[in-house]
């Protein structure tokens, strides 16, 4: 007993010291990145610190830029193995009942790869889908420490080209005026034009569908990333996602935020204001064998900004060390400024997919900083429209199939103790069935025979290590929790 108490001990000193390192290291960096911003650095640079309090971990990019104007300037080695880096930004806007996502790839940044691409993806209204993509990935550009990313595909012809192309970010209200196609992210402001297809014609390039156009620019107010106040900021996939234990990554970087602008498809013009955003991203050498995935964040009464309520779920079968698989899930719920997670290194998640058309997945969280349960039911009659991914093999190929048109309902209960019959159970209601005609859905991979039915377990020792940092963040709160006493 005495040796159990001292290894607790010992491990709370130990994070007590890491908090303090960790506020001494943010101090010390904040200050200097201040004079750094004031005296040297310009603007429209990586800053080299976060954008706003809402960032979660990785939403800076992973892979290595080969833009001309980032080449001497890299973190780690070239990669020479197959990667990709890809970004999904979504934006529901109810009162058209349409929604739009723009998605953004660099596959095999390095010469010498015969898939080598950058790529730009926009789903619209009725699930119909446009894209545009180049060979030449030094076209394509991010930061490391914030979400900034961005592609001139086309400048216009007053543009010097050359001097263009050795541009990273550059100012937004000059963005239209020399970029003839191509994309910006900048951390609150989206921006693009895309000429491009409809790639039903067998590809991504020039010439291989049938042609369209979409121009866009948005201004992006975030309100939660991937945790909260009390609980701190996550990675999505728990803090072995830092390393290349599991590929591929993912990360949730914005659950919900509000967005204010205009996207023009088609030629008609949708305008917006405060319209539900969501935002993640994934990395890695490809995308998992099969998956599902589901994401809403505009239910019916809770669009205000002192009422909000967003939900990501997703699962699927992915490669982890020595040769072996696993099939994991998880359910996830920002609700009025508080995280719920269920995942596998927390509690219990079990799902039911269909090949397409019904998604249902339940969670339980015993082990996190709130005991809550979770029911997550989707259906979508609409057949879908099948995306691009990037496979290990055959690069940006038709791989997954998605929708914004489905209808889903969301329960969530707080779980607390039963003293006498030790389990936990339902008590308060956080979400009460809420409910929305616009969410979005996915699968993909294979193959897809039947319903999927399974639940989530993850191996040890990897769930033990993921779990870590929780089990530390619970002895410190017991310990704060007895001072006070």
């Amino acid at each position: 007993m005495i040796r159990k108490y001292n290894i607790r001990f010992i491990f709370i000193i130990l994070l007590e010291l890491t908090t303090l390192l960790g506020k001494a290291k943010s101090f010390f960096l904040s200050s200097h990145l201040v004079t750094k911003k004031a005296d040297v650095v310009p603007p429209l640079v990586d800053p080299g610190c976060k954008a706003y309090t809402q960032q979660p971990p990785h939403a800076g990019c992973h892979f290595r830029p080969s833009h001309p104007a980032t080449a001497t300037n890299h973190k780690g080695p070239r990669r020479s193995k197959r990667f990709f880096e890809g970004w999904y930004y979504r934006i529901t806007i109810p009162e058209d009942m349409v929604s739009f996502a723009f998605i953004y790839s660099i596959e095999d940044p390095f010469e010498g790869s015969e898939l080598s691409l950058s790529c730009q993806q926009i789903m619209g209204p009725d699930d119909e889908y446009l894209v545009q993509a180049d060979r030449d990935d030094t076209k394509f550009w991010a930061w490391y420490s914030q979400q900034a990313l961005g592609c001139v595909f086309e400048s216009h012809d007053t543009e010097d080209k050359e001097a263009l192309g050795k541009c990273t970010a550059m100012n937004p209200d000059e963005f239209f005026t020399r970029v003839k196609s191509g994309f910006q992210m900048m951390p609150t402001r989206l921006q693009g034009k895309l000429v491009g297809h409809d790639g039903s014609l067998g590809g991504v390039f020039e010439g291989q569908g049938v042609p369209g156009e979409c121009t866009y620019d948005m201004t992006i107010s975030p309100i939660a990333g991937w945790g909260d106040e009390e609980l701190g900021q996550k990675s999505t996939a728990g803090w072995l996602a830092s390393y290349k234990v599991f590929e591929p990554h993912w990360q949730v970087t914005m659950a919900d935020g509000r967005a204010t602008g205009s996207v023009t498809w088609r030629g008609k013009t949708y305008t917006f204001e405060n319209a539900p955003f969501y935002a993640e991203k994934n990395w890695g050498g490809a995308f998992p064998i099969k998956w599902y995935w589901c994401q809403c964040n505009n239910f019916e009464g809770y669009t205000s900004n002192n009422k909000t309520l967003s939900v990501t779920a997703g699962g699927g079968t992915r490669k982890i060390p020595f040769g072996q698989k696993e099939s994991l899930g998880m359910v996830s719920v920002h609700c009025n400024g508080k995280f719920y997670e269920a995942t596998p290194w927390l509690g219990d998640m079990e799902w039911d997919v269909s090949p397409w058309g019904y998604w249902k997945m339940t969670g339980r969280s015993i082990k996190g900083a709130r005991p809550f349960e979770v029911e997550l039911e989707a259906i979508c009659d609409s057949p879908g429209v099948k995306l691009r991914a990037p496979t290990e093999k055959d690069g940006m190929v038709y791989f997954c199939r998605d929708s914004f048109l489905a209808s889903v309902r969301l329960s969530l209960w707080e779980l607390s103790l039963d003293k006498t019959s030790g389990e936990y159970v339902r008590g308060a209601v956080v979400v009460d069935g809420a409910t929305s005609s616009q969410a979005a859905v996915e699968v993909g991979g294979g193959p897809w025979w039947d319903n999927w039915r399974d639940v989530s377990v993850m191996k040890q020792p990897m769930k033990g290590m993921v779990r870590f940092p929780y089990r530390l963040q619970n002895m410190k709160k017991c310990l704060f929790s007895r001072r006070k006493k």
